[in-house]
């Protein structure tokens, strides 16, 4: 487990101590204040990428664990320790999926979309689960969003899929609080020789490493270079450089690529340190780290996957794409002080005394939401006065009252919950009145229609 001193915690029953029921450790409720923050990002992330001619697919929440053992490499930290791996009922290993490329790849093959023009560009925004230690800004369930270039190899791609992710974090207003870190890994082939030239370096300074690297050094040497331990820090500065045992093909894609993204206007810092943590990269590598914090606040990565479609059973066929924590977009939109907009805000509270007064205002409540006129009420049996107070609470810059007197006069009272004061209209003329009150140009109205373009 990546987190064994608090496997007691993780171990607890729910009545234990403290609260009957509580979330299991690592992961939390997403309230409806934060989910403003969800949709916004959302909107942004389906806006930016229906331009690019992305389309958007769902892959299941857990797969056959071979998708991500044979992909991401059994001796990656995410397979070797932070899978949820479990047996379903006839003995068949399925697993949460704690990244989506792999499973877009094994869509990718599954539905035949070799058959489709080329590249196939799909995106998602989807939940993963990884057992990690639980710490400011990682979950063990966690949001990303991402997309994926299949079925193209040029370096063309690769800067348009760093712009698409540089245009969603400048919408998101916090471009400006990180830096784009870029390297070339290189191919299979020529890493093979720099991670023998990796081992010969550490020979001998294996009491300097901490222990996970101790273990990395003959499993995935590479993972070294991106230890933020401070020994291993200083031992990986001065190892050798992956620069020096790229490929030729490997080196004019890199230049290729840094001509294209200088051409855009895009900054970037070439860090020859820098790899991803999982196997099936090559080539391209990008991350995007904190400004001030380095890579200890990476918000997102990506890079380019020529050999996993082939590894996953299919023809040779290039890839690259980009994914990105919304928890951790959040939590910097936060830190910079970003307001979304969204559209929660109630219009009206409708507060009613007595059963007649309910059979005619619930009517009347439908009508309003139907003409956009966002609309509580009707509630429980309390007195006017208890009601207002709600109607405060809930923020409702209006309040129709009505009761017995009403009724039977058949008018309703309008109240200004700013000021106080209050008007007396006909009952049939309150939903003409409320729209001239909120206006026009405020309501939430939508046809089914525009579902497609939100």
């Amino acid at each position: 487990m990546a987190d064994d001193t608090n496997l007691a915690d993780d171990q607890e029953s729910p009545g234990s101590m403290g609260p009957p029921y509580q979330t299991p450790k690592g992961v939390h409720d997403i309230l409806p204040a934060d989910h403003e923050y969800y949709t916004y990002i959302k909107k942004v992330v389906r806006h930016r990428l229906r331009q690019a001619g992305f389309r958007r697919i769902s892959t299941p929440i857990f797969e056959f664990t071979n998708v991500f053992t044979r992909s991401l490499g059994e001796t990656t930290d995410i397979v070797s320790k932070e899978m949820y791996t479990f047996q379903d009922r006839k003995g068949r290993s399925l697993t949460l999926k704690p990244e989506s490329t792999a499973g877009v790849v094994r869509a990718y093959l599954q539905n035949n979309m070799q058959a489709l023009a080329q590249p196939v560009q799909l995106y998602y925004i989807e939940p993963h689960f990884r057992y990690d230690r639980p710490q400011k800004g990682r979950y063990r369930q966690f949001w990303q969003f991402g997309m994926e270039v299949i079925g193209e190899s040029d370096p063309a791609l690769d800067a348009q899929v760093i712009q698409l992710a540089i245009r969603i974090l400048k919408d998101l207003g916090i471009a400006d609080l990180f830096t784009l870190q870029l390297n070339s890994i290189g191919t299979p082939e020529s890493r093979k020789k720099y991670i023998a030239a990796l081992q010969d370096y550490y020979f001998g300074k294996e009491r300097h490493l901490c222990e996970n690297c101790r273990a990395r050094l003959g499993t995935n040497p590479l993972r070294l270079l991106d230890c933020k331990e401070e020994d291993c820090v200083v031992l990986a500065k001065l190892a050798p450089s992956l620069a020096q045992y790229l490929d030729e093909e490997s080196k004019e894609f890199h230049a290729d690529l840094k001509e294209f993204l200088d051409e855009m206007g895009i900054k970037y810092v070439e860090n020859s340190r820098l790899v991803r943590g999982l196997d099936y990269y090559s080539k391209t590598v990008f991350e995007f780290w904190d400004a001030s914090l380095g890579a200890q606040n990476a918000i997102g990565g990506g890079g380019r996957y020529d050999g996993l479609v082939e590894l996953m059973g299919g023809n040779p066929t290039p890839a690259v794409g980009f994914a990105a924590g919304i928890e951790r977009i959040i939590a910097n939109m936060k830190r910079a002080k970003v307001r979304v907009p969204h559209k929660d805000e109630l219009h009206v509270f409708v507060a009613q005394l007595g059963k007649e007064a309910k059979k005619k205002c619930l009517p009347l409540i439908m009508e309003m939401r139907e003409r956009g006129i966002k609309t509580v009420g009707a509630l429980g049996k309390g007195s006017i006065g208890t009601q207002l107070k709600i109607a405060d609470k809930f923020g409702a810059p209006w309040t129709i009252i009505m009761g017995l007197t009403e009724v039977r006069e058949g008018v309703a009272i309008i109240r200004d919950m700013s000021v106080g004061t209050q008007i007396k209209v006909k009952f049939e003329d309150t939903l003409e009145k409320m729209i001239e009150l909120i206006g026009e140009e405020n309501l939430d109205n939508y046809s089914p229609g525009e579902l497609l373009y939100s």
